[in-house]
């Protein structure tokens, strides 16, 4: 067994395993604790480095493309510090560091471990159910069907249609950009209907605009990927393209849904007449709303 325990977390690997465990120290990142325990099996390793530097040096751990869902939904944008694949290791335990790495390495050469992508997921990402509040609203995923419930001060356009809700098998994949400080990020649900739609992040129904608190926008990545991970495999993805199922009505009919209707398309009407929307913006609008009902 090869184990390095540092202020930013412990690594152990028993040979098949490599288990990364999140430290205490108020300097790891919100997200990063709160993913938590992450079991990384040896199949899913390309690889292994150890970087010295001149005063703390950093563990490396390379995943086969489509190994994980995480690195998957985030797209290798996660700030280092989050990213539960590096270490940052003291100078006095570069030693410990550096027969971390060999250990693995050895593995992988032992194991004949293939470095060509993974055609399933081989980690199974964050359980659900998971909930985040972001700047732009409540975000939940339950395992079958993803909801938006917009925050008081979301755009306009987004409250006037009402909470989204999405399955799981309408959804063509998940886009998700970090708040960085500078730029607003965002997390966007691609459904079939929306995949060409050009809307802003802001007026989209189907994006949460991210721009509030870095540290906890940064959070909307745990639903990113536990929706990622039960959504067909990459490898998969053009077969899936050719499932034409869809949305079932996410409210059930009746008088007062209808009024509920009414009262939401009046509502995008006068913003269209406002200028407030644009036609497409408008149509595209319309057509969630409708869809959701």
């Amino acid at each position: 067994m090869a184990e390095i325990i540092q202020r930013d977390g412990t690594w152990v690997f028993d040979g098949s395993t490599i288990r990364i465990t999140p430290g205490l120290h108020r300097s790891v990142p919100l997200f990063r604790q709160t993913y938590g325990e992450v079991a990384v099996p040896l199949e899913a390793v390309s690889g292994i480095v150890y970087e010295p530097e001149r005063k703390r040096g950093r563990l490396r751990l390379r995943l086969r493309e489509g190994a994980d869902p995480l690195l998957q939904a985030t797209g290798g944008r996660l700030p280092d510090a989050a990213d539960p694949y590096r270490l940052t290791v003291d100078i006095d335990r570069s030693g410990v560091a550096e027969y971390v790495a060999e250990e693995i390495r050895h593995a992988l050469l032992l194991d004949q471990v293939p470095e060509e992508p993974a055609r399933a997921y081989l980690l199974p990402g964050p359980p659900v159910p998971v909930s985040v509040r972001s700047s732009d609203g409540m975000v939940s995923f339950d395992g079958t069907r993803v909801r938006i419930d917009w925050a008081d001060n979301s755009d306009r356009v987004k409250r006037a249609t009402g909470p989204r809700i999405i399955s799981t098998h309408d959804l063509v994949q998940v886009d998700w950009l970090p708040n960085s400080g500078y730029e607003d990020g965002f997390l966007r649900f691609v459904t079939r209907e929306t995949v060409f739609s050009k809307l802003p992040p802001g007026k989209d129904p189907y994006t949460l605009d991210l721009w509030g608190s870095t540290r906890r926008d940064l959070l909307t990545a745990l639903v990113a990927t536990a929706v990622t991970a039960r959504l067909p495999h990459p490898s998969t993805r053009a077969a899936d393209h050719l499932d034409h199922s869809r949305l079932a009505p996410a409210v059930p009919p009746g008088s007062d849904h209808h009024d509920v209707l009414l009262r939401r398309l009046r509502e995008l009407g006068e913003l269209h007449r406002e200028g407030v929307l644009t036609d497409e913006e408008f149509a595209t609008t319309k057509a969630a709303v409708l869809r959701g009902f």
